[in-house]
C-alpha cells in the first residue's frame, strides 16, 4: 500500500496492485512488416512490447538487456535481395552479435517467425547445438513450387522441450513465404529429432503426416518440418504465422463456424486460444523465471 500526499494536505491511501509486465523487444527494420501484429499478440498475453528499429540497437538508443523476450517478426527484410533473412542477419552479426549471444545465454526467450526464423538460422542461433552455436547447420531455401505460397496450413506439435509450445497439440495457421523449404544434412536431422528440437511439422486436417505432399506441406520442407527450437527450448523459429491467427475472425473458416454456432445459440470466442498460447506461454515463463 502506498500513501500519496498532495499539497492540499489530503492523504489519499491507495492499494496498488500492479503485476510487473515482461518486456518484449520486437525487432523492426527495412522490409519487416509483421511487427504490429506481433506486438498486439504479446500485449494481449500480458507483456509490454516495444517495436525497435535495428538501427536504434546499433546506435545504442535501445538496450537489448532491458528486455526479457526478443521477437524477430515476419516480412521481407531488405527485400530478400541476398536471400531471405540473410542481410538482416549479417547486419546483426556485424554490429551486436555478442549482445544477442549473451541475451540467449542469460536464459531469456527468442522467437523468430517466417523471415525471423530465416534470420535465426542465418545467425546460427538455430538449431543452436551446444557444440556449434553460431554456425549454420540448417537452411530455409526456395519453395519447391518455385513460387510464393500464401495459404493456411495445419501443424502438429512434436517437442516437449520448447517453452513456447506447452499444451499445444495441433494448430491451423497461415504461411506467406517464398523461401520456407527446410533443409539439413542427415546427421543434423537425426540430432534434431533425437534432441526433441523439431517443434512443428506440417500435417493434414486430421493431424496425420503428409510426407512432403503439396499443399499440406507448402514448401517441400524435409520431414515436413515447419519449426524448430534450440536445445534449451528457449529459442523458437517457425515459418507459419501465429500472430496472424490470434483472432478467430482471421480464420478462413470463421464465417461458417460463426453461422453454425449462431444456429446453436452460441457466440464464437474472439481470441483463438491455440494460436494465442504461443505468446501466453512465453509471457508466463518470463513472469516466473526472468
Amino acid at each position: 500500500m502506498h500513501t500519496i500526499t498532495h499539497s492540499n494536505n489530503f492523504d489519499i491511501k491507495m492499494m496498488i496492485f500492479m503485476e510487473e509486465q515482461p518486456k518484449v523487444l520486437i525487432l523492426s527494420g527495412y522490409g519487416v512488416n509483421c511487427e504490429k501484429e506481433t506486438k498486439e499478440a504479446f500485449e494481449l498475453a500480458g507483456a509490454s512490447a516495444d517495436i525497435v528499429h535495428v538501427n536504434d540497437l546499433i546506435d545504442g538508443k535501445r538496450k537489448l538487456n532491458n528486455y526479457q523476450i526478443l521477437a524477430f517478426p515476419g516480412g521481407f527484410s531488405y527485400g530478400d535481395d541476398t536471400g531471405s533473412g540473410n542481410a538482416l542477419a549479417n547486419k546483426i552479426s556485424l554490429n551486436f552479435n555478442d549482445d544477442i549471444r549473451n541475451f540467449v545465454k542469460s536464459g531469456k526467450l527468442v522467437i523468430g517467425i517466417c523471415n525471423g526464423f530465416q534470420v535465426l538460422v542465418n545467425l546460427g542461433l538455430l538449431p543452436g547445438f551446444r557444440d556449434s552455436t553460431g554456425s549454420r547447420k540448417v537452411a530455409l531455401t526456395h519453395n519447391t513450387s518455385a513460387r510464393y505460397e500464401c495459404r493456411w496450413v495445419n501443424l502438429k506439435s512434436y517437442s516437449k522441450r520448447c517453452i513456447f509450445t506447452k499444451d499445444i497439440d495441433r494448430m491451423h495457421l497461415p504461411v506467406a513465404h517464398g523461401e520456407g523449404n527446410f533443409f539439413a544434412e542427415p546427421e543434423t536431422l537425426d540430432r534434431l529429432n533425437e534432441n526433441g528440437q523439431v517443434v512443428f511439422r506440417y500435417c493434414d486436417s486430421d493431424g496425420n503426416p503428409v510426407y512432403g505432399k503439396f499443399p499440406d506441406n507448402p514448401n517441400g520442407s524435409m520431414q515436413d518440418i515447419a519449426g524448430i527450437c534450440d536445445d534449451t527450448g528457449r529459442v523458437l523459429g517457425m515459418m507459419p504465422h501465429p500472430e496472424r491467427a490470434i483472432y478467430n475472425i482471421n480464420c478462413p473458416e470463421y464465417p461458417k463456424i460463426k453461422e453454425l454456432m449462431k444456429r446453436e445459440g452460441r457466440t464464437p470466442e474472439k481470441i483463438n486460444p491455440v494460436a494465442f498460447t504461443i505468446f501466453r506461454n512465453a509471457v508466463n515463463y518470463a513472469k516466473e523465471n526472468l
